[in-house]
């Protein structure tokens, strides 16, 4: 077993069974404030790749990537929609009248409005899905197609490697690694199913898990795409073996934010 892959398993072996208990057992509030942490995380890895030794920049995209991420937490208190523009209306002044050339400032925003929606409101939408009836099911059944296939698309990519999948935006990913992910996904909602959500059909299971897996490997993709635009290879170093933690939500951003948004339309 090589260094990396070492690393890689030594770090699940800590993780999976801190994830697991906090999906299982814990407090609601205790959930919200660890995927709030890991939503501040997030940001500031992205402005820190964004905007390197630039503080300002940095702060105020993290603010706005939280004060975002409110939309989600204060859903009970506040209209999200209203939410959204007040934070939208502050942040575009904010960009208007800051400092440095107006071509410049436009890319800032852009940058800004980039980060402050894909980490500060996507991500938190596992928060929304913990909320749902039987949310803590639907979380561990997302998470566990998302994760064996992940892991089962990395073993398969290291053993048959291949054709490369998209080549410019990460080379290490193959087709085979993909098809990997695609039945590591679809077996993990099958078996899933009948420990945490029997009562969905099984056409439904499988539909589900295939758009998951595919949302799954678009959201790692994408984070592949920023990195390069970034150039830069990993987000941070917080995870042993597998870089910082952006590199490990990047998977489960799109499937959560899809998730959510099919139990509203289709289980209310």
């Amino acid at each position: 077993m090589d260094a990396d892959l070492s690393l890689r398993v030594a770090t699940a072996a800590v993780g999976v069974p801190l994830l697991v208990l906090l999906i299982g057992w814990s407090p609601p509030w205790l959930f919200s404030a660890v995927f709030f942490i890991l939503t501040f995380v997030g940001l500031r890895e992205y402005f820190a790749m964004a905007f390197p030794r630039q503080w300002k920049d940095q702060g105020l995209g993290i603010a706005f990537g939280v004060c975002l991420s409110g939309a989600v937490f204060l859903a009970d208190q506040f209209d999200p929609v209203v939410w959204i523009d007040v934070v939208l209306l502050v942040g575009f002044a904010a960009y208007l009248f800051g400092s440095g050339q107006l071509p410049d400032r436009f890319n800032r925003l852009l940058i800004a409005l980039l980060g402050g929606f894909y980490i500060g409101y996507f991500f938190p939408h596992w928060i929304l899905l913990f909320h749902y009836p039987d949310g803590r099911a639907w979380v561990f059944w997302v998470l566990s197609v998302i994760m064996i296939g992940d892991t089962l698309a990395y073993f398969v990519g290291r053993r048959f490697g291949g054709r490369k999948l998209t080549p410019e935006l990460s080379p290490a990913k193959t087709v085979a690694g993909a098809c990997g992910y695609l039945i590591g996904g679809m077996s993990a909602g099958i078996i899933g199913r009948m420990f945490f959500l029997q009562s969905l059909g099984w056409i439904e299971t499988l539909a589900l898990a295939l758009a998951l897996s595919i949302l799954g490997q678009i959201g790692d993709l994408f984070e592949s795409w920023i990195k390069r635009v970034f150039a830069v290879k990993d987000s941070g170093h917080w995870l042993p073996g597998h870089g910082g933690i952006l590199d490990r939500l990047d998977s489960l951003i799109f499937p959560a934010v899809f998730t959510t948004a099919y139990l509203r339309v289709f289980h209310t």
